[in-house]
């Protein structure tokens, strides 16, 4: 997208402008009294505020619409842990976004072994930097695989939640889910924080976004935690109905 000074005009604004230029040549070379040429002179200057005012506004009518950017914080399952390049559900998403038409820019700000902590730390110069309209939080599955206090984990969220709203960007949460060998009642209470802090802070959630993945072995790496290349489109098509809302489509589309 380029950028166009604020007084760049289009061709129709020119011919208007031109048009008072040419009165102005014009009177200063006939044979009307001087009088007159002044007052008409002073009419040609008194119109070129406006006529610079309605170029500008055509043009920036027809500057064609800026992309949306969506910036994605996550850990090593949006980082794609264990896979070859371009086969992670982000490149899939980006891909998709192109085929479909969206004018979106994919930012992937994902790190293995992120979690809440990390990621409030980083953000806000990731916000500055990117300046995105969607921010897609995929975070806390390490704070659970390391046991820490549930609602530090909680808070860091809804700080994120808070720091993309307050930069203009519109934030998702994507939950995850600890493996059984944590405790029931671990686990649960991990499970619960995304759709709890969704409903406090009003925005999307994907509560689990492996559902229909973790549940098969075969789809999972030795780990048992990452989801294989096999899987990505899965955990991708877990996503889309939550994020596609909030997609702005470009003027082809």
């Amino acid at each position: 997208m380029s950028i166009q000074h604020p007084l760049t005009v289009n061709g129709t604004a020119k011919s208007q402008i031109l048009a008072g230029v040419a009165i102005s040549a014009y009177l200063s070379t006939s044979v009307l009294s001087s009088t007159i040429r002044r007052l008409f002179s002073l009419l040609v200057l008194l119109m070129l505020p406006f006529l610079l005012l309605t170029a500008t506004q055509v043009q920036a009518g027809d500057s064609p619409q800026s992309k949306q950017t969506l910036l994605v914080l996550g850990d090593s399952i949006s980082a794609g842990y264990g896979l070859r390049q371009g086969q992670g559900w982000v490149d899939l998403l980006d891909k998709r976004l192109k085929q479909q038409g969206y004018e979106t820019q994919v930012v992937n700000a994902s790190i293995s072994g992120e979690t809440t902590q990390g990621g409030l730390t980083r953000l806000p110069a990731l916000l500055r930097q990117h300046q995105p309209d969607l921010v897609l939080l995929e975070l806390g599955g390490n704070d659970g695989l390391r046991g820490l206090p549930l609602h530090l984990m909680q808070n860091n969220l809804s700080r994120m939640i808070d720091l993309s709203r307050q930069a203009q960007a519109t934030p998702v949460l994507l939950g995850i889910q600890l493996p059984p060998n944590y405790g029931r009642r671990y686990t649960s209470a991990f499970a619960a924080v995304y759709p709890a802090l969704a409903e406090q802070k009003q925005v999307a959630v994907v509560p689990f976004i492996l559902e229909k993945i973790a549940i098969y072995p075969d789809l999972m790496q030795s780990d048992g935690i990452h989801p294989k290349a096999e899987a990505q489109r899965q955990l991708l098509d877990n996503i889309w109905p939550s994020l596609k809302p909030l997609l702005k489509m470009s003027e082809q589309g």
